[in-house]
């Protein structure tokens, strides 16, 4: 057994053998405090970096797997004397109060004693698994996002984290690619909202608070636009998309203090992420005046080998470093080259001593120079991880991520009349596949199942029956006749299907983004009984679902919800939650569609309609529109739009447009109802999107009743790059849209902005 393995075994006795006494701790605290409170973290950055060797140095950007390999594993059996000669600076996977504790009293036998910063991908959530994070950005609430982003790191700091690799903020408008799941979709607007919402959450109020973490902005940049979705691939786009699309959601994060930046496996337009000065040196660092540091992903320092653009170890140490590249984690290349290199002349050892200082600033910001053991406290582990609040908060965000995508003859919500329930389906009793990817949590006995939150909900009003019918991947049909069985003896069906966890994520590209297996065939089968038929289609990605969406009278999508999907998906399948959720990617009809968006340009010769294919910019084979389209998603209850008013239709470039509207809650549910905003720059000196999204306000509504919304458009919201790559405004006319979906406009009007 490796010897950091044996030390992890006993992490409790390890850590009571190697602590001071609680008497003589606190004394050498207070001496600590005393002292430290005289100097500022700069001074005592100087005085620290001032004694540290060329070795030291290089070891706080050195960073180590733990517990377990989240990506090609290396064997290192020597991790633990490394510690203690002060050659690690970081390490992740090591879960746990008492393991982290062990570990750092290692790391502080070091000749100076440097604490350990440990780090997690916690990614919708630590022991409360929440929806995955694009689920979460269907409910485009952003408080209730930030909420959940603090409650994991609230779970994730009691347990000895300092730090998360979220959140992602790649914005992805290929749905083959798996990492969709962990991003906000395909909108920049709304991505730098939720980007923004995930770091306050993550961070809380003050960094070094125990019950926050520092976040992570990753992955920088550009991932989402891997050629044909397939993960790690390369990404060629020009600037104007890299700077309009691609690089506000990272820009939204570092102004809301992300402490964190993670470097990206792609290369971009020849250069790997990792490597790419223009990225994390022109733009981070200095034209965004960056302060925090930046990791690389895992091993891609090395992999730029594989890449073709270094030849060797030592050679992408070089890259990496001089290219703003602050933390190897895990490619094993600075720790034995940056020393040689910076000897040699080839790093100034300035460049060395700035990626160290940005390490050890967040350091002395969480305060471990001051009590290295603060996130490593085990009695508040287990109070913050048995606290119920956090499942009741997991339920509710779990129930905003609900899209409902069809509703024929108000199949939903479900009847009271309705005794006997029939749930079919491969994910009607499932478990784990509703922690999705990247849990952290492995422990699915503590996750409500679809069939136990309709147990819950109706154990004492209905029977429940259930029946397989077919797995989520296979070409058996064995159990279709059971299944049409059960169905035939019901008064209603509900259908649970879609992906297994491993499906999306990293590394989990696919060619094909059909629903999987003999699903879509079982649905065939059921709706045909006859029976009221309502699917629930649970995935990380948007999906192909062309039949169902066609004959399917009610669909709900309702991704991974975590570890309360079962009572979320039940509070909307009975109508004790008016589902909302808006879709944050577009679906596509077909695979010949991706990439596809709302965003798209318009052409010279462009379609009026779906129909409209003779000479035009058209498929002749299939509709250009989407089969849902970004920002749709239906709701119990109707909404009515009126009485659009402007409070100008000539616009000077130092005002600002004032909006407003009604909304009336025309139906029998109270409900809540995203209203989106859309503009279109008409004529440009660089041409516009048909549509871009830039303001929406989420509206709780009684049946009846009415409100006016008013969004105010400031010059910011109607600038873009010019020819120069300078961000401006132009004179001229503006579209000004606002409806329930980029694909239902409800209210149009126009306004000039003049000189």
């Amino acid at each position: 057994m490796p010897e950091l393995s044996r030390l992890l075994l006993g992490a409790s006795l390890a850590a009571s053998v190697l602590l001071l006494s609680p008497v003589a701790a606190q004394a050498q605290k207070t001496k600590k405090s005393s002292t430290a409170s005289t100097k500022t973290i700069d001074q005592r950055l100087d005085e620290l970096i001032a004694q540290m060797t060329l070795e030291e140095k290089v070891g706080q950007l050195n960073q180590y797997t733990g517990d377990a390999a989240t990506g090609p594993a290396v064997t290192d059996n020597n991790k633990l004397g490394q510690i203690q000669k002060g050659q690690v600076g970081s390490m992740l996977n090591v879960k746990g109060a008492a393991r982290t504790r062990a570990l750092q009293a290692e790391a502080l036998k070091s000749r100076l004693k440097i604490p350990l910063l440990f780090g997690l991908d916690v990614i919708h959530g630590y022991q409360t698994t929440f929806p995955i994070p694009l689920g979460e950005a269907a409910s485009w609430d952003l408080a209730a996002i930030q909420q959940s982003a603090h409650v994991a790191a609230r779970e994730a700091a009691a347990a000895g984290q300092h730090w998360t690799f979220a959140p992602m903020v790649d914005i992805a408008r290929d749905p083959r690619w798996g990492r969709v799941m962990e991003g906000a979709g395909e909108d920049p607007y709304l991505g730098s909202l939720i980007a923004k919402a995930r770091v306050l959450g993550f961070q809380g109020s003050t960094l070094g608070s125990t019950d926050a973490v520092m976040a992570c902005a990753k992955h920088f940049a550009a991932y989402g636009a891997a050629i044909a979705g397939r993960d790690y691939n390369a990404v060629d786009m020009s600037e104007r998309m890299l700077w309009e699309v691609y690089l506000p959601p990272f820009k939204a994060a570092a102004d809301a203090g992300a402490a964190t930046f993670m470097n990206s496996f792609n290369e971009l337009n020849g250069i790997p992420a990792t490597g790419n000065s223009y990225l994390q040196r022109d733009i981070l660092k200095k034209q965004w005046n960056y302060q925090g540091f930046v990791v690389s992903d895992w091993g891609s320092i090395g992999e730029m080998i594989a890449h073709g653009y270094a030849k060797d170890n030592k050679e992408a140490a070089l890259e990496a470093i001089t290219a703003g590249s602050d933390m190897d984690m895990e490619s094993r290349s600075y720790l034995p080259n940056l020393p040689g290199l910076v000897r040699e002349g080839k790093v100034p050892e300035a460049l060395l001593n700035d990626a160290v200082r940005r390490v050890l600033r967040k350091k002395f910001e969480l305060g471990l120079f001051d009590d290295p053991y603060k996130f490593s406290d085990e009695k508040r582990e287990k109070q913050v991880l048995a606290d119920p609040q956090s499942r009741a908060i997991a339920r509710e965000v779990a129930r905003k991520s609900i899209v409902l995508l069809k509703n024929e003859n108000n199949v939903l919500p479900l009847s009271k009349q309705a005794k006997t329930v029939a749930i079919i389906g491969p994910l009607g009793q499932s478990k784990t596949q509703h922690l999705g990817f990247w849990n952290v949590s492995t422990d699915s006995t503590q996750v409500v199942s679809l069939y136990e939150g309709l147990q819950n909900k109706l154990g004492k009003t209905a029977k429940l029956l259930y029946a397989k019918g077919c797995g989520i991947t296979g070409d058996s049909q064995a159990g279709f006749a059971d299944a049409i069985k059960t169905a035939q003896q019901a008064d209603v069906v509900v259908m649970a299907v879609g992906e297994a966890r491993d499906m999306s994520g990293e590394a989990k590209s696919r060619a094909e983004i059909y629903l999987p297996g003999q699903q879509e065939e079982l649905i065939k089968a059921i709706v045909q009984t006859g029976k009221p038929v309502v699917v629930l289609l649970m995935a990380g990605r948007p999906l192909i679902f062309n039949w169902t969406a066609d004959h399917a009278p009610a669909i709900l999508y309702t991704w991974w919800l975590g570890s309360e999907a079962g009572n979320a998906i039940a509070d909307v399948l009975v109508g004790d939650y008016n589902p909302a959720g808006k879709l944050p990617m577009s679906f596509p009809r077909s695979l010949g569609q991706i990439p596809i968006f709302y965003a798209a340009k318009s052409t010279g010769r462009p379609s009026a309609n779906d129909k409209d294919t003779n000479y035009r910019s058209a498929y002749l084979d299939m509709p250009n529109s989407p089969r849902f389209a970004f920002g749709y998603g239906l709701s119990y209850t109707t909404f009515e739009y009126s009485g659009l008013k402007i409070n100008t239709k000539q616009l000077r470039k130092a005002d600002k447009l004032t909006v407003s509207l009604t909304l009336t809650n025309k139906g029998k549910y109270a409900g809540e109802e995203v209203a989106q905003l859309y503009l279109r720059d008409v004529v440009a000196s660089v041409t516009r999107p048909v549509k871009e999204l830039k303001d929406f306000q989420k509206v709780m509504l009684k049946p009846g009743e009415s409100k006016t919304l008013t969004f105010t458009l400031d010059q910011d919201k109607l600038a873009f790059y010019n020819p120069d790559m300078k961000w401006t405004t132009e004179p001229g006319e503006f579209r000004l849209m606002i409806g329930s979906a980029s694909s239902d406009i409800r209210l149009q009007d126009t306004f000039e902005l003049v000189d």
